[in-house]
């Protein structure tokens, strides 16, 4: 009899050690699903109909929140992410706005322009580093029916961009029209050798030529302070008419 109530109590124990463990791990559960669904992060969505290859601006993109179980990789939280970015596909309003579907826009401004990569190896060289917007002249040498020839190819073209390696100069994308374009891809390709030299021809240039715009005003000025000023002429008097003198009269002879 003791033996049955001792193994009775024994079980009754343990019922309810397993049955406190298994509502604490529920209860667990519960909490962790609660924070998961009820925290809300927010998330960059279309605001309205954007076209392919467009520029996003802020004016294009709102925010929208939706559970943190859900948030993703590709979901876009941050508005930097947004800078500067084009949309591959077109996006409607409501669309969310993902890593995947961004593009880098390009920093041609004029649309009959292309950018040409020119990366720094045995034929192309560069005399010093380059930044963005940086001016450069491009020299060609190379054999022309069996004579050598070096000539200035390309004058004050447009750095675009700069790639780097390990924060080492390492090439350029030049900014050319589309109509120079092949015979700069022919001359790199083919040229015994191509170098790129640093020449800021177009800010000079727009500060002479503003220098010249403006030196005009200013002799006309000084030729304008240089002449005396007219005194004012004085009214003349009307000259008086001169009366007919008589003839003199002969003395008549007796």
């Amino acid at each position: 009899m003791l033996e049955s109530k001792r193994k009775a109590i024994i079980f009754i124990v343990l019922s309810v050690l397993l049955a406190v463990t298994a509502g604490f791990l529920v209860l667990k559960k519960v909490q962790a699903l609660n924070t998961n669904l009820g925290t809300s992060v927010k998330i960059f969505v279309a605001s309205k109909e954007i076209s392919s290859r467009s520029l996003i601006t802020p004016e294009n993109v709102k925010t929208d929140e939706i559970p943190k179980k859900f948030l993703k990789d590709y979901h876009i939280t941050n508005v930097d992410e947004l800078v500067n970015k084009v949309s591959v596909v077109p996006l409607s309003e409501g669309d969310v706005i993902t890593r995947n579907i961004l593009k880098q826009a390009s920093s041609v401004v004029d649309e009959h322009n292309r950018l040409i990569t020119l990366m720094q190896n045995e034929r192309v060289f560069f005399d010093e580093p380059l930044e963005a917007l940086d001016r450069v002249d491009i020299i060609v040498s190379h054999r022309f029916n069996g004579k050598e020839e070096t000539t200035v190819f390309m004058k004050d073209v447009k750095v675009a961009r700069t790639a780097k390696k390990d924060n080492k100069f390492k090439g350029v994308q030049l900014e050319v029209s589309i109509d120079k374009a092949p015979e700069l891809i022919h001359m790199q390709n083919y040229a015994d050798s191509l170098r790129v030299i640093k020449a800021n021809v177009g800010k000079q240039e727009a500060d002479g030529n503003e220098g010249e715009e403006e030196s005009p005003p200013a002799e006309t000025k000084t030729e304008e302070q240089k002449k005396p000023v007219e005194e004012p002429k004085k009214e003349e008097k009307p000259k008086e008419e001169s009366k007919p003198t008589k003839p003199e009269e002969k003395p008549k002879q007796q």
